[in-house]
């Protein structure tokens, strides 16, 4: 079975209209975040839940931007069930209806595990910037989503480092014995990434879902669950 990088859900406003909706490119997801942000700043779930609208707002630029003018585009358009079905797959948010806790705590607790302060992003969209496909910065955050960035960094690196490691070998150097620490770090950054922010390193059981679950060929999502205790 192929693997997938991300993935997608189909989402239906209230005349029918059918909605494709996937990993938000880098672009809008920046906008997202900065936005999902003021989470920590709101005092009750009335507060919140208009935040979260803004979010699907900012969302809906990408997927279906003939409802993305006003929060009241959303309020028109899309119940609350689908309003979380959206930040679950555009940004990894994820907030449980059925949960004793108030959608204000849910989300705050999100906005900590979701943080970009853990990225430099700057940095990874550098490294693949060389490979000269984009014609700027904004080029490239308007086509890849950070699932997206991050295979494409795997895969660049994984080639890098096969012609670094025939060249040393040729010298009699074997790179393998030094990469340990390397690959270690970067391993915990896709983790963080694939499980959206949740995760705390490669080891832990968040990061077994999206591209590392097919990688391993079982993980959440592909017959593994979990309960959030914390």
């Amino acid at each position: 079975m192929a693997t997938k990088i991300y993935s997608t859900k189909h989402i239906y406003l209230f005349d029918g209209t059918e909605v494709e909706i996937s990993p938000l490119k880098i672009k809008y997801l920046r906008q997202f975040m900065d936005t999902f942000a003021l989470i920590s700043k709101s005092k009750n779930d009335d507060e919140s839940l208009m935040i979260l609208a803004e979010c699907v707002r900012i969302a809906m630029k990408q997927y279906y931007p003939e409802i993305s003018k006003s929060i009241a585009d959303i309020e028109d358009n899309i119940d609350m069930p689908t309003v979380y079905s959206v930040l679950e797959i555009s940004a990894g948010i994820k907030i449980n209806q059925e949960s004793e806790e108030s959608v204000s705590d849910q989300a705050q607790k999100n906005e900590s595990k979701n943080s970009w302060d853990e990225i430099d992003l700057v940095k990874l969209e550098s490294e693949i910037f060389t490979l000269g496909i984009w014609k700027n910065y904004d080029d490239l955050e308007k086509s890849i989503s950070m699932p997206e960035l991050m295979a494409i960094l795997s895969s660049k690196r994984e080639l890098d480092y096969e012609e670094k490691k025939f060249l040393a070998a040729i010298q009699g150097v074997d790179l393998d014995s030094n990469s340990d620490r390397g690959q270690k770090e970067w391993e915990d950054l896709k983790a963080r990434v694939f499980s959206g922010g949740k995760a705390k390193d490669s080891n832990d059981i968040l990061s077994l879902q999206g591209q590392n679950a097919q990688r391993y060929g079982f993980g959440i999502g592909m017959g593994l669950d979990y309960e959030d205790l914390t």
